[in-house]
């Protein structure tokens, strides 16, 4: 490997060639600041616009500072990271940035997370001169079912639009305008419902400030629990147990199902359920469908549409709505996790407890912002009644637990209650890239052979490679399965697909990198995938401990179709827990 060799603060260091000044400063353990950069290695990306000038340094020979994150090492180089000059300079740029920047920082929602204030107190930053002079930009507000954009609040470092369009290649942000009027905003329209944005809130788990954050449920939630005409329940999705810990100070991939499930009994719901309930009922739906395409296709039957797509991520379906407009026959017609567990929720559960459906109030917390959006379609309201009227995200929960000043870490382990609350471990890795389909796996082969599965831990499913593929033997009939997360990854799967070059049975596709264990709503993790890695690592755990492992040997899943659905994709079933998708492509449907 050709290497360089230069100086940085008076220390010789030696570094392959290609190197930036802001990594070999890193590799010697120098902290240089960083606003606009984002390192994603793991997904190939790397955000460097050398745009914000934080980064500055001073490079001997050299009349005006360069920013360290974009200018590579040069042999005998000699680099000062933090002279005056280049303190200076750092201060007067930040001073410029935050001369047209809103100063309600009390009420913004990023307030004690935001990497714009932070930088700003390490810098030294009490006073702004100039300020008066700035040319404050006065754009609305954007607001849809999932994000809210402040584009006052923008500083252009462009690491959303580097996630929507290098990693999601959704399109939807680009950069538009030039000087304190530079923003980046959706593409072709001026509001996000308008756009192709999927709402999968990779562009919110990345962005430094205020400008782009989540529609806050949490006030509503707290109203619904005052209301004493209203049952309220709440579903939580597998992801969530994985990580909300890390809010409280603990590491990634610590699991905490007791103590959250302990957290929202005292909040006050009058029930605690697991969406991982409803995933195995998903998986019986989404399993059985899988069932009859290949029966029906061994047989002959060329009206057959395979393979199979998984349909539990919103913001996947969202992006299939928009971008395959020719394949909306393709993916299962079973509803998400979040949607079936609301739809049996307020119909078998609301029987059961003598209520009616208005009298319910369904609360989810997931790992996703598309959540959001997915429980205000209008194919999941009967009679405009939405079957999960909320959703939370994973940080929005952790906030709800410390506005009720409760002491998370002093919490006794709980369970969930029952029926819903009951599931296997293969349920519990829906939270996983890969899990979806492996549990789907573990029911559609002993409901295909008749046989026990000789294994039930399918490892060639797992794994973080943004594409994968792998061929499952079901007694003689290999399954050809395919698997990607990141919406990048679901493009170019597809189109293989499309074009008649990738033959599967089945895929599985998560929007968000990782699965829903690097979701949009979960803990911020700045592109760490370490964390990634540790929450992966914590879901297959839980997955290994489960006495039930299988989805259809659930007993309340069982005593569910025993006693009200009657068998998978029956008339019942059909009509409460399947659904349909729309042609996005042109139409402007987005709920207004």
């Amino acid at each position: 490997m050709e290497t360089v060799k230069l100086t940085i603060d008076s220390k010789q260091v030696e570094v392959p060639k290609g190197t930036t000044i802001y990594k070999a400063a890193k590799s010697m353990g120098i902290d240089i600041p960083v606003l606009c950069y984002m390192d994603l290695h793991d997904l190939g990306v790397e955000n460097k616009p050398a745009g914000c000038r934080i980064c500055v340094v001073e490079i001997a020979g050299r009349r005006n500072l360069a920013p360290s994150c974009s200018t590579v090492c040069m042999e005998g180089m000699e680099v000062k990271t933090h002279t005056t000059r280049v303190i200076n300079a750092r201060r007067t740029v930040m001073e410029l940035l935050l001369s047209d920047h809103p100063k309600d920082c009390l009420t913004c929602p990023k307030s004690g997370r935001c990497d714009l204030q932070d930088m700003s107190v390490r810098l030294g930053i009490r006073e702004i001169p100039g300020q008066e002079f700035a040319a404050m930009s006065t754009y609305k507000k954007d607001f849809s079912p999932s994000i809210i954009r402040d584009v006052d609040k923008c500083i252009m470092c462009r690491r959303c639009e580097t996630m929507c369009n290098q990693v999601q290649t959704v399109g939807a942000l680009s950069a538009v305008n030039r000087g304190f009027m530079a923003v980046v905003a959706p593409a072709f329209e001026q509001d996000l419902v308008k756009s192709p944005c999927t709402y999968c809130g990779q562009c919110v788990a990345v962005c430094p400030t205020g400008a782009l954050t989540e529609v806050d449920h949490t006030a509503k939630v707290i109203r619904a629990l005052a209301d004493p005409t209203k049952t309220v329940m709440v579903q939580t999705a597998p992801a969530v147990r994985a990580a909300l810990g890390e809010e409280f100070g603990l590491e990634p991939g610590t699991l905490v199902t007791g103590k959250m499930v302990s957290a929202l009994r005292k909040i006050g719901f009058n029930y605690i359920f697991d969406t991982d309930f409803a995933a195995d009922l998903t998986i019986m739906e989404e399993g059985t469908e899988l069932l009859d395409r290949l029966t029906r296709h061994l047989n002959g039957d060329k009206s057959v549409k395979l393979p199979i797509l998984t349909s539990c991520c919103p913001a996947w379906v969202n992006f299939f709505e928009h971008n395959y407009t020719d394949m909306l026959d393709v993916p299962s017609s079973a509803k998400s996790p979040q949607q079936m567990f609301g739809a049996i929720a307020k119909s078998y559960f609301a029987e059961k407890l003598g209520k009616k459906r208005e009298d319910l109030v369904v609360v989810s917390v997931m790992p996703c912002l598309a959540k959001k959006y997915e429980c205000q379609r209008d194919e999941f309201k009967h009679e405009g009644n939405p079957d999960v009227d909320l959703s939370l995200s994973t940080r929005e929960l952790a906030n709800l637990i410390k506005q009720f000043n409760i002491n998370f870490m002093e919490l006794p382990d709980e369970d969930f209650d029952r029926p819903l609350g009951e599931s296997t471990g293969a349920a519990v890795i829906f939270g996983a890239t890969g899990g979806v389909i492996e549990a789907a796996v573990r029911t559609a082969y002993e409901l295909h052979t008749k046989k026990a599965l000789p294994r039930v831990d399918f490892t060639e499913l797992r794994g973080m490679d943004g594409i994968r593929t792998a061929t499952i033997d079901f007694d003689g009939l290999p399954i050809k399965i395919g698997i990607a997360h990141g919406l990048g990854n679901a493009r170019k799967l597809l189109d293989q697909v499309r074009s008649g070059q990738a033959d599967f049975h089945a895929i599985e596709i998560m929007a968000c990198p990782g699965g829903c264990i690097g979701g949009g709503g979960q803990p911020l993790h700045h592109g760490d995938s370490s964390i990634i890695k540790a929450r992966m690592a914590a879901i297959y755990r839980e997955d290994a401990g489960k006495s039930i492992r299988k989805s259809h040997e659930n007993p309340y899943i069982i005593q569910l179709y025993e006693e009200f659905l009657g068998k998978p994709m029956s008339e019942k079933s059909h009509h409460l827990l399947h659904t349909q998708y729309f042609d996005k492509g042109k139409k402007d449907i987005y709920i207004k």
